[in-house]
């Protein structure tokens, strides 16, 4: 059995929310990330990676990785 991480896209929208970033441009520069990145995986197209996980908890700090990923099975 395999297994991936997935955006929690409500709590992950909540911390983008309470963080302030008014725009996906706005929490792209402060994850160092492109805005792209950041449009796909908030909406489903891409999973999240190393790069997205780790400047995500950065910019949305105090948040942890349990409030905004879960892990779940990959389908095969």
């Amino acid at each position: 059995m395999a297994y991936t991480v997935k955006l929690r896209f409500d709590a992950f929208d909540k911390a983008v929310q309470l963080a302030g970033f008014p725009s996906d441009y706005a929490l792209a520069r402060a994850m160092k990330v492109n805005r792209s990145t950041v449009v796909r995986v908030r909406a489903g197209d891409l999973r999240p990676g190393a790069v997205f996980i780790g400047s995500a908890l950065t910019a949305l700090a105090p948040m942890a990785f349990d409030d905004l990923f879960e892990i779940v099975e990959f389908p095969r």
